[in-house]
């Protein structure tokens, strides 16, 4: 299977990103590794390109590399820290700049109903921790990031085979051995992904 990878490293997780993209190549998975800091992508949108963001337009030649990618894959990985119940802005800047229509949906010109173009993504998988805690996320803020991705985004993509949402809560205030534990876990659910 091929798959793309957005991650974030995170002073907190730095092994949850190895982890599954270990398991991935052990499996031998070809994988395409994109880490957005160390790529320095900017996630601002220009004047000019959310002009065009209403239909279908050519892309900022400097998107071409995560177009092609997003297009080849079989299956997207994000790999990133939750903050203010929602994604880094990194994160959102590239969903706004690489999701563009044309390329993750069509825009009818009736102005009906999206469609999807990413029919060749079939698995979507996110690995994300929390500073807060589990009833906090998912009770109270009614967890949107899951919402977001595996609704939303997740639309946009084929007839998906399966899933996988990792999240770990209270990531400050846990032990190591909690925090191996959680990256054990990481690991053997990205082995069967």
């Amino acid at each position: 299977m091929s798959s793309t990878r957005i991650r974030r490293r995170t002073a907190t997780w730095p092994r949850c990103t190895g982890e599954s993209l270990g398991a991935l190549k052990a499996r031998g998975d070809e994988v395409v590794d994109f880490d957005l800091y160390a790529m320095k992508f900017d996630p601002v949108m220009q004047v000019e390109e959310l002009k065009g963001h209403a239909g279908p337009s050519p892309a900022p030649a400097e998107l071409r590399v995560y177009i092609d990618a997003l297009q080849w894959a079989e299956a997207c990985v994000f790999c990133f820290p939750t903050w203010w119940s929602g994604m880094p802005a990194v994160l959102k800047g590239y969903f706004d700049r690489v999701w563009r229509p044309g390329v993750a949906f069509d825009l009818p010109t009736d102005g009906g109903t999206i469609k999807p173009a990413l029919l060749n993504i079939r698995r979507m998988g996110v690995v994300t921790t929390f500073g807060s805690p589990w009833w906090y996320t998912r009770l109270y803020m009614q967890d949107p990031g899951r919402k977001v991705l595996l609704r939303g985004l997740k639309s946009m993509c084929g007839r998906t085979e399966k899933h996988l949402y990792l999240a770990r809560y209270s990531v400050e205030s846990i032990s190591n051995e909690e925090r191996e534990k959680f990256a054990r876990k990481v690991e053997q659910r990205f082995e069967r992904f």
